[in-house]
């Protein structure tokens, strides 16, 4: 006998990727896939348009429709968040068309500038759509940059080393702009205007690691976050989905949504 009781069925979160066959696109469709409040409905790729590209060895899409073309997508399919994952020279552009195509987007891809950032902005304020940019989704990322905020406060030298794979295409990294960025911030509140030097190391074998030197008079301390496998970046990618339909207009910083 039933209890009258009305039984409501669970809305999954539409997502897509944008840049679905590169190494942090698979991951984040896999990602995706796995996690029951969320549903892979498109992956974007430019490697799509390649005639046997589709079942490929290495693409995590499963059942998901895929496109070449983001605008295409997005235009063809009910989504809620696309997640960008792909190069410098295209995020811009990929951001703009999800915002005036008035879906919620979760940038991954580092190499955004200051001016990238105030378009997105002024676009995302007035279309009304949430778009979040983290430069570094790795927990231990986010804590290591508050933990270089506060040794600001004791330390007026310091210098940042970043390493990553080289098959990074950016340097300086996101993470490494933001680091000083904050570093030469809580200077300025004590009147140094000092600038931070960054040194980039890319070489096989990495994957993404930070290492923040402070020097004071007879010591030195050094704050370092290490990324041993892109699996550290998926926890942060899957909470940012999950909640970036909550911001309002541009957030720069997963910080914002712990």
């Amino acid at each position: 006998m039933s209890d009258g009781t009305a039984k409501t069925e669970k809305v999954q979160t539409r997502v897509a990727v944008s840049g679905a066959r590169g190494r942090m696109g698979r991951m984040t469709c896999s990602a995706i896939r796995a996690d029951a409040d969320l549903i892979l409905s498109a992956a974007i790729d430019p490697a799509y348009s390649w005639e046997g590209s589709l079942r490929e060895e290495g693409d995590s899409a499963g059942d998901a429709q895929r496109f070449a073309d983001l605008e295409e997508a997005v235009a063809a399919v009910e989504l809620d968040v696309v997640v960008d994952f792909t190069t410098p020279s295209s995020v811009r552009e990929n951001v703009l068309a999800c915002v005036r195509g008035r879906v919620p987007v979760v940038v991954g891809t580092t190499g955004l500038g200051p001016s990238d950032l105030a378009d997105i902005e002024k676009e995302a304020e007035s279309q009304g759509v949430p778009v979040l940019v983290a430069p570094n989704f790795a927990m231990g990322a986010v804590l290591m940059m508050q933990f270089t905020r506060q040794a600001a406060e004791y330390f007026r030298a310091c210098e940042i080393v970043e390493l990553h794979h080289d098959g990074k295409l950016d340097a300086p990294s996101g993470t490494s702009l933001l680091t000083r960025a904050l570093v030469e911030e809580v200077w300025r509140e004590r009147e140094l205007e000092r600038e931070v030097p960054i040194h980039s190391v890319r070489l096989p074998g990495l994957v993404a690691h930070e290492e923040v030197i402070f020097g004071g008079l007879g010591e030195t301390l050094i704050v370092r976050h290490d990324s041993l496998s892109r699996e550290s970046f998926m926890p942060g990618v899957i909470l940012a989905v999950k909640r970036v339909r909550g911001l309002q207009g541009l957030v720069v910083g997963l910080e914002n949504i712990l």
